[in-house]
């Protein structure tokens, strides 16, 4: 029989699976060296795979810039200059002499033990640490490019590298002597890029808080990768022995959600109907006390998506802190985590709450929220696989005395984000079923939102299957449009949806421990198009764009649980 050639999707699904496992391993053996054997057998999966979010990762001179901004906002400032990287649990660093650094986008504390070792806590989960690993290989795959590009054909430093040093120690000096254009045109040439592509990536870069400039980011990762090659000395990762020990084993989710469970029952909450909403914490906020609390000013409130806009604009941090404020008063409590997880919540006792005062937008049936005083459960979001072990935990009866007291959960609403594959940024995503990427088990639910109720607002609305991936860095436009194009038929992909779905139906079907009768509802509004060049995820944040669909859901949400359905 003659063999099918295999296609490019089946490719990189294989890509996937090997990174998968090669992390896997890497992380139970303790520690690798990213440019060992182990190591190169990730950079090869990577390569293979040639993920979306990494752009020119292939390209043997181009350093992808955008890719590079993307994983150093999400990765600790200052990690470039560190030849040892150790992955930790929480093991005690947060009450030493220490200082956190907590990257840009991505909640995890960090701490820099001396010139050349960086700790990271992992606490969310094996997600996280896939999630760390490949933006690890990326950067190194990018560093050798650098290294290449600074050497000539004799393997001698060139002019642009030396004056590079110069600039840098200038940089970290303060000193304002060199000329920006002139240094543009030197890492123009480290980094095979154009001058134009230069000096565009410079001033994202120095945009972006907590992220170091790609004079220095280019500098150090060229120097360890030159260190490594000529005088053998290896960068190093490590996973230390409590976090393999911890992993998987909720300890952090057991402990964020007895807290959680103690603040109720200690403010006679857990007996109450409780609705449970995944989402920001500014939203719900803002929908609930964003009228009341600015009632007295002079500039009209107007709609609550106007409000929206205004308080999304940098000049809307006195009218946040406001509402906060005038929250905290009124029936709103915030639970800031302390057990690792890294997810606060907000918790609101709805019959404290004005009908009155709430924008036009949400309808309140008063004569239900006196009889029944719901509460709502507003939690972060939380990151892939974690989002399992936080709503198994949450879920679970609360061991009060030797008692198991069930919560009385009546709902549970979900508001993602996610890269869509039918529309574009700001569009909305209605899923009724979530399936695992590459292994299929599939989570078909009933939804209690329908597309249509959403369409008529500006916003395209999609309906259909979500994929919930291991990563968005490990995703490519084979693998999606195999998900669009095939039986399949999915509108979007993100990382939490089939998570959520095992623990609740593990609770409601199997456990006993909530109804099984919960109300589901799930929206995910987009953030990126990874089928469309220029709109990954690495091409930028939704900002404004996120106002509309972000409080549409919130507004269906709100009206669904203040009302007796």
């Amino acid at each position: 029989m003659q063999q099918t050639k295999r296609t490019r999707a089946q490719e990189s699904r294989e890509a996937i699976q090997r990174l998968y496992i090669a992390m896997r391993h890497l992380f139970i053996r303790g520690s690798y060296k990213p440019l060992g054997v182990s190591g190169e057998a990730m950079i090869e999966a990577l390569q293979a795979l040639q993920p979306e979010i990494y752009g020119s990762i292939n390209d043997p001179e181009q350093v992808e810039l955008d890719g590079l901004l993307y994983i150093f906002e999400r990765l600790p400032q200052g990690i470039e200059e560190c030849r040892y990287i150790r992955l930790i649990s929480r093991e005690g660093f947060e009450v030493s002499s220490f200082a956190p650094i907590i990257p840009a986008k991505r909640r995890r504390n960090c701490y820099r033990i001396d010139e050349e070792q960086m700790f990271v806590e992992m606490t969310r989960g094996r997600s996280d640490i896939y999630d760390i690993l490949t933006h690890l290989t990326f950067m190194y795959i990018e560093a050798e490019k650098i290294r290449q590009n600074s050497l000539n054909h004799r393997g001698e430093k060139k002019r642009e590298w030396l004056r590079l040093e110069e600039i840098v120690l200038k940089e970290e000096e303060k000193e304002e002597g060199f000329n920006k254009e002139v240094a543009y045109t030197y890492l123009s040439t480290l980094l095979g890029r154009t001058y134009n592509d230069t000096v565009s990536a410079c001033e994202r870069f120095a945009k972006s808080p907590k992220v170091n400039s790609i004079f220095h980011i280019t500098y150090w990762l060229g120097q360890l990768s030159m260190q490594e090659e000529d005088d053998k000395n290896d960068r190093e990762i490590y996973f230390s022995s409590a976090l393999r020990d911890k992993i998987g084993n909720h300890i952090y989710g057991e402990l964020w959600a007895h807290n959680i469970k103690s603040f109720l029952q200690e403010h006679d909450f857990i007996g109450r109907p409780i609705h449970i909403i995944s989402a920001n914490l500014h939203s719900v906020m803002n929908a609930l006390y964003g009228s009341a609390a600015l009632k007295g000013r002079k500039k009209a409130i107007g709609s609550l998506e106007s409000l929206a806009r205004e308080l999304s604009d940098d000049a809307g941090a006195p009218l946040r802190k406001k509402i906060k404020q005038y929250a905290l008063k009124n029936g709103m409590y915030q639970l800031d985590d302390t057990s690792g997880t890294n997810i606060s919540v907000q918790v609101f006792d709805i019959h404290r709450i004005k009908s009155s005062l709430l924008p036009a937008e949400i309808k309140m049936d008063t004569n239900y929220i006196k009889e029944h005083k719901p509460v709502i459960i507003v939690m972060d979001y939380a990151f892939g696989e974690q989002a399992y072990e936080t709503m198994d935990e949450l879920l679970k009866p609360y061991d009060l005395d030797e008692q198991k007291i069930h919560l009385d959960v009546i709902s549970i609403s979900i508001m993602g984000k996610a890269g869509i594959l039918k529309g574009g940024k700001g569009d909305i995503m209605i899923p009724n079923a979530h399936v695992f990427e590459g292994i299929a088990d599939n989570y078909p639910f009933e939804n209690d939102f329908t597309v249509e109720e959403f369409e008529g607002n500006g916003l395209a609305v999609a309906g259909g299957p979500m994929i919930t991936v291991l990563g968005t860095s490990l995703q490519n436009r084979d693998v999606f449009r195999y998900f669009l194009k095939s039986s399949w038929q999915a509108v979007g992909l993100e990382m939490e949806g089939a998570n959520y779905q095992k623990a609740i139906q593990a609770a409601s079907k199997i456990r006993n421990s909530i109804s099984p009768d919960v109300v589901l509802r799930y929206a995910y509004y987009a953030s990126d198009n990874p089928l469309e060049t220029g709109k990954t995820l690495a091409s930028g944040s939704l900002g404004l764009d996120g106002v509309k669909p972000t409080y549409l859901i919130t507004e269906k949400i709100l009206n669904r649980i203040l009302k007796e359905s």
